[in-house]
């Protein structure tokens, strides 16, 4: 196509109007997709007796927050994912810190709206029991919290299927078997209760596997990841693999990564079960019903 005869925008045309002939395809599938999310959403508001059904809850995904740029992308791309697996959901992004929107924030627009705040962390602590709820407090939002993604059975799969793609073996003789293991890299907490599902995460992941598997920690909290690889060597578990127990990158599932002494895992990032698993926990705590409130949801599997 020529200078003189510029591409057409497709943003201007009417929604009904075709695409002219050598229109960008990509734009014309792309308008076509907001069409057709528009027009779920709507029909997701009209039962089939034609009467308006009460609005759903707002899905407001907690992320905590990084001063990687890659934390934030991932976590966007993320929220598309649920998006397009559930379109007409109403679905927000609220950082606890670091990175904007805030939690704040996000809550504030939304009025006194009823909202499902799901934490985009993978075990309990301090900001799900304590900074998630007051901040949620603090606005007009009738806000229910739900539980952590972990532990679950959705993100044991997720884990291996990360391992699988760094070189995991699916098969592997007794021999091999005996000198391989896992460490489990996750963040840290103080919160007892965050060592309780990391260490049921890692029990899971090990029978997932066939082989042990340490929960070790970034910072804060002990074993360091450092430590745990050096005690399982100790132990003659010399094929040593790190699975990066973190949502998305950063310094801490980078420096993690580095440690290995074999392979390691990426982060659990944009996998297509983490939109599932998100989605889930929203489910859970809308089908609990009743009055609105600030107290995590009991853990469930």
């Amino acid at each position: 196509m020529t200078p003189s005869n510029p591409p057409r925008d497709e943003s201007t045309a009417s929604p009904g109007a075709l695409p002219l002939p050598g229109a960008d395809l990509d734009s014309t599938a792309h308008l076509m997709n907001r069409i057709s999310s528009q027009l779920a959403s709507q029909l997701s508001l009209v039962s089939l007796d034609g009467r308006r059904r009460p609005e759903q809850p707002a899905l407001v995904v907690v992320a905590h927050g990084s001063r990687d740029p890659r934390a934030l992308s991932t976590v966007r791309t993320l929220l598309d994912k649920v998006r397009a697996l559930r379109p007409g959901l109403s679905v927000h992004l609220g950082h606890i810190e670091l990175n904007e929107p805030l939690l704040p924030d996000t809550l504030a627009a939304l009025g006194d709206r009823e909202a499902i705040l799901v934490p985009l962390l993978l075990s309990r602590g301090y900001h799900v029991k304590r900074d998630i709820p007051e901040m949620a407090a603090a606005t007009r939002v009738r806000a229910r919290v739900a539980a952590p993604l972990g532990p679950h059975p959705i993100l044991v799969e997720t884990l291996y299927s990360r391992l699988v793609e760094a070189g995991w073996r699916t098969r592997m003789d007794d021999a091999t078997r005996g000198r391989t293991a896992v460490v489990l890299a996750a963040a840290g907490s103080r919160d007892p209760e965050s060592k309780v599902d990391t260490g049921r995460t890692a029990q899971l992941l090990s029978d997932r596997l066939g082989v042990p598997v340490v929960p070790a920690y970034a910072t804060t909290a002990a074993p360091r990841v450092p430590d745990a690889i050096e005690a399982l060597a100790a132990s003659g578990r010399t094929r040593i693999a790190i699975a990066s127990y973190f949502t998305a990158p950063g310094r801490f599932a980078t420096e993690c990564a580095e440690a290995a002494p074999w392979i390691a895992s990426a982060p659990l990032g944009t996998h297509p079960a983490m939109a599932r698993l998100l989605l889930h926990r929203y489910d859970q705590m809308a089908n609990l019903g009743g009055a609105s409130n600030h107290t995590p949801a009991a853990l469930a599997g």
